[in-house]
């Protein structure tokens, strides 16, 4: 299963849901913590020739960045995939994006974590790859440079294209607040009888990345 969307389109509670259905592991930025993810991933981003198989090992399922940032290429490789596009509100995915994301990418001019990388980066540790990784990701990286309008007009351009790509019968548009009943309809299994994940919002998205960095910091 390829998720199609955006990062803060409820990836994570999305990854939680389809592990639940049987679907995992489900890679995920997450999982940039995990031996070998990084640099394989990296690699990719560099644009050396990388297989699906190397960066999906172990896994049955993705969702987010840095997955999403090549879901075109992903959707064609694995054929027989379906392919779940996570949506939100683009203003509110705006909201979240600058709340998030773009907070933590600002950060990384500030004297605190300029001097992080640079040791990161004299160490050869995880941190100074997981920035480099990011930035050099399809679409993602003009993003610190969008207006508020530019990056509306970004998610809903994605979301045309995605919709244009992807055949009818293979594709879900999908929004967390749905609930099980769309995703799990689509994907040809029972409705669990419990309430649909909610994880990772903003307060939590930050604790996360200040734990994730530490751990990089430390770890080639």
């Amino acid at each position: 299963m390829i998720g199609a969307g955006y990062g803060r389109t409820g990836t994570l509670s999305l990854k939680a849901a389809l592990e639940r259905l049987g679907f995992g592991p489900c890679h995920h930025m997450t999982e940039m913590q995990r031996p070998g993810q990084l640099d394989a991933w990296l690699a990719k981003t560099r644009g050396e020739p990388v297989a699906w198989e190397t960066l999906f090992s172990g896994y049955r399922s993705c969702v987010d960045w840095p997955s999403a940032a090549y879901w075109r290429e992903a959707a064609e490789h694995y054929p027989n995939a379906k392919v779940v596009l996570s949506v939100r509100d683009p203003k509110g995915w705006v909201a979240s994006m600058r709340a998030t994301i773009l907070d933590q990418h600002a950060r990384q001019d500030s004297p605190p974590l300029r001097l992080m990388l640079r040791a990161s980066r004299a160490l050869g540790t995880g941190m100074a790859k997981f920035a480099d990784m990011t930035e050099r990701l399809p679409e993602i990286r003009d993003f610190p440079g969008l207006s508020d309008e530019e990056l509306v007009a970004a998610f809903e351009r994605h979301t045309r294209e995605v919709i244009a790509a992807i055949p009818p019968e293979r594709l879900l548009v999908f929004e967390v607040r749905q609930g099980w009943e769309p995703l799990c309809g689509f994907l040809g299994v029972p409705v669990p009888d419990e309430p649909f994940p909610r994880v990772n919002d903003t307060a939590a998205f930050s604790a996360s990345a200040r734990r994730m960095m530490l751990r990089l910091m430390v770890r080639r």
